[in-house]
């Protein structure tokens, strides 16, 4: 039962999306669960500034990974998401 209950907090823990944000050069995170579309708010975990929402302006795939184009919620500063499509 511990073996069980322990495989699945690993797997839910390894369905997050990993990528960078291009304007910073942090890596970032949006967790399981969340519906990524233009217009949309997201909340994505940055390795330096925490947890932080981005309203989503377009999202573009491109080969091996996928462009999301963002405004942060809190400064209205615009911001490029590029995540990893694995």
């Amino acid at each position: 039962m511990l073996a069980h209950l322990t495989v699945s907090i690993a797997s839910t823990q390894a369905f997050a999306w990993d990528g960078t944000n291009t304007t910073t050069g942090t890596s970032v995170e949006i967790e399981r669960g969340q519906l990524v579309r233009s217009g949309r708010t997201i909340e994505v975990y940055d390795s330096e500034r925490g947890y932080k929402e981005y309203d989503v302006d377009s999202i573009r795939r491109y080969g091996r990974s996928v462009e999301i184009e963002a405004t942060d919620t809190e400064t209205g500063e615009s911001t490029t998401l590029e995540m990893d499509d694995d």
